[in-house]
């Protein structure tokens, strides 16, 4: 990931925590507004995969998901997560699907805030990024509410 956020010039500066196994634990850890904190969640989506990333507060509402993509969607298992994942921590699915080649899908909640932290694939570091940053990131994404605040 971070080869690719040097190839294309995506500014970010990396913040290091301390061990944390929950979005909400690493937005405690680094004092950032669970709101700015992108989790990202994998979908199996037709034989393929699909990123869905949403604000750490906010909980995937899959139902809107499958009206919008068709009932084919269902959460990935973690053995598939692992394979698509295979150089981050277990669990640590960063909110850079472009980097996997997985097709993304970007709630609107989280593009819209001044600045994004995303994981950098362990449970210590973060990647904070501007929002154009993100943008830049997320460009071919697709974009919709798909979540709702906890």
């Amino acid at each position: 990931m971070h080869k690719y956020l040097s190839a294309e010039n995506i500014e970010y500066e990396e913040i290091p925590h301390v061990l944390t196994m929950s979005s909400a634990h690493t937005a405690q850890a680094c004092h950032v507004p669970g709101d700015r904190l992108a989790k990202a969640i994998v979908l199996r989506r037709d034989g393929g995969y699909l990123l869905a990333v949403l604000p750490a507060s906010h909980h995937l509402r899959l139902a809107d998901l499958r009206a919008r993509f068709g009932d084919n969607i269902a959460m990935a298992g973690e053995s598939e997560i692992d394979q698509l994942f295979a150089d981050c921590a277990h669990g640590a699915v960063p909110a850079a699907g472009i980097c996997y080649g997985l097709d993304v899908i970007v709630d609107d909640g989280i593009q819209m805030q001044p600045d994004i932290y995303i994981e950098a694939g362990d449970h210590e570091t973060l990647l904070h990024l501007g929002r154009a940053q993100f943008a830049r990131l997320t460009a071919n994404a697709l974009h919709g509410r798909i979540s709702a605040h906890d």
